[in-house]
Order: C-alpha cells, then structure tokens, then sequence
C-alpha cells in the first residue's frame, strides 16, 4: 500500500462537537495557521475561555465566529473552572484558549482542565500552533530529550540558582524569554551551562521571523538581539557529559560494595557514571579486598 492511499484525497466533512472540555492552540502570529478541527470547535463552543477576550474576541471576528466568551486569565482561572465544570455537567461545549499557542503551555487554564479531569468530565486537546515545538524545529539542535523550563526567575541570583538545577541533565532546554530581559539571561545562562550552542527564536510565524544561533556567549553580545520585541523563544543544546573522577567512582563502589558482590556493584556503576566496567570490577575486588 502506498503512503498516499493512507489518505483521503480530499478534507473529511466537519463532524459534530461532542459535549466537553476543548483545549484549542490558537496561531502564535499567522492567522493561516488556524486549524479546521479548531474552527469547528469554536464554531460549536457554547462558552470560549480565553486569556483576554479582546485578543480572542478579534481572533474570533477574523474568522467569521461569534461565541460568549468569559476570561480565564491568572485572577479569574478559580472561577472559570466552576463555570466551566458547571457548563460541562449540563452538556455543554467548552474551549478553553490561550492569546496565541497552545494552552497551559506556561498559560493560565490548568486550573480549569485540573477541574475537568477531577470531575470526570471529558478533556480533548485541538493541537495546532506552539512556539515551543516551533522554536525546536528550527534551532537545529537536536530534539530526542527536551526539557521545557518555562521562563526564569527575573531577577540574576534565582535564575541562576535555576539554572544550575537545570545544568546537569543532558537534554536540549527550552526556554521562554521577554524582550528586556533577555541579555541579562543569555548572560546567566553563559554562565552557568557553559559553551553550548544555542538558538534564540523570536516573531515566529510573523513578518519579521528571525533564528539567530551561535553559542551562549555569543549570542549574550550578538548585536541582532539588540533590544528584540515580540515573543522569544531561548533553546540551549544539551551539554557534554562530565567524565566521572576516579575518586567519585571509587566512592560510588564503596557505596554499592555495601549492599552487592564486586560483580553487581561494578555494573551499577558503570551504568550510573557510564565508565566501562571491567576496570571498575577490578577496582571493586581491591577494595573488597582491604
């Protein structure tokens, strides 16, 4: 069978919407970027929450929709759960929106979901736009562990205190990042992760997209983020893997040499500081020899 026959030849019919909560991705910028599944439930919605609903109000105008709209924003998200649980129960549709992206994706609505899941009520993503997975794609840094940290304390000493939680682990980071503050984090992160390369992603989708990519220092000085607006998106490539000393492995097989024979003690080792283990079992009968 071909790969094109594991397709229609032509979009399948709108279906109905089935009551429920809809956490529907909004575009982050090009409006063309609208799903077909996400216009059906905002078609079809008896209630949309929405982070602003002026933002939500215009997207919604753009596409020929009117719907009630009610704010689930920080201040409003108790709230808008029980409306929206309330709503759920007499079998309704919600969507639930963020101003662009996908929701709970460092957005407000989790609440809102957390409700819905605790209540047993049905929750179904519309997956669409994210900056995150947009930014990955084209940081060209690689994207089989990803860690999304969200964005960072604003002030230098907890982020850093942040970043160094984050330095050992050996996975691509993502990061979001306002405008004013992303020299001073570029810079932080330098410092702390070290020499990796790295992709700042910002307008994406829009007019003015731009990736500039180069190291952590680098783009800490580079001149093109000079005062960036819109929204950023940081991605650091993971860092090397530090190489165990002797002293930590012997350690490390003192440790399991209380609770293994030198043979198991030898191979949890090896595996946990990834050091080959014919040497380390040879260590491992010395000291089980003192």
């Amino acid at each position: 069978m071909s790969d094109a026959s594991l397709f229609p030849p032509t979009a399948p019919p709108a279906r109905p919407v089935s009551p429920g909560l809809y956490l529907v991705a909004t575009p982050i910028g090009n409006l063309r970027d609208m799903t077909l599944r996400a216009l059906d439930v905002l078609a079809a919605a008896d209630l949309v929450l929405a982070e602003d609903t002026r933002v939500t109000a215009k997207l919604l105008t753009a596409y020929g929709l009117k719907a009630k709209l009610e704010r689930c924003d920080d201040h409003a998200s108790n709230r808008a759960a029980e409306i929206a649980v309330e709503r759920l129960k007499a079998g309704e549709v919600v969507a639930l929106v963020s101003d662009a992206g996908t929701p709970l994706v460092s957005d407000p609505g989790y609440v809102v979901a957390r409700a819905a899941v605790a209540e047993g009520l049905p929750v179904h993503p519309v997956p669409g736009p994210s900056s995150l997975l947009a930014a990955l794609c084209i940081a060209g840094l690689p994207a089989d562990r990803v860690l999304f940290a969200g964005f960072l304390p604003p002030k230098s000493a907890a982020r850093r205190t942040a970043l160094e939680e984050l330095r050992p682990g050996r996975q691509t980071l993502v990061f979001f990042e306002s405008g004013p503050r992303l020299r001073d984090s570029l810079a932080d992160m330098a410092e702390v992760l070290g020499a990796r390369p790295a992709a700042v992603a910002r307008e994406l989708t829009k007019l003015y997209e731009e990736c500039v990519r180069g190291d952590l220092a680098e783009l800490a000085v580079d001149p093109r983020l000079d005062a960036p607006k819109g929204e950023i998106v940081v991605v650091v490539g993971p860092g090397e893997a530090e190489v165990a000393s002797a002293a930590d492995a012997d350690a490390a097989l003192a440790e399991a040499l209380t609770r293994l024979p030198p043979g198991e003690a030898a191979a949890e080792v090896s595996k946990a500081l990834n050091l080959p283990r014919k040497p380390l079992y040879k260590r491992a009968l010395e000291l089980k020899g003192r």
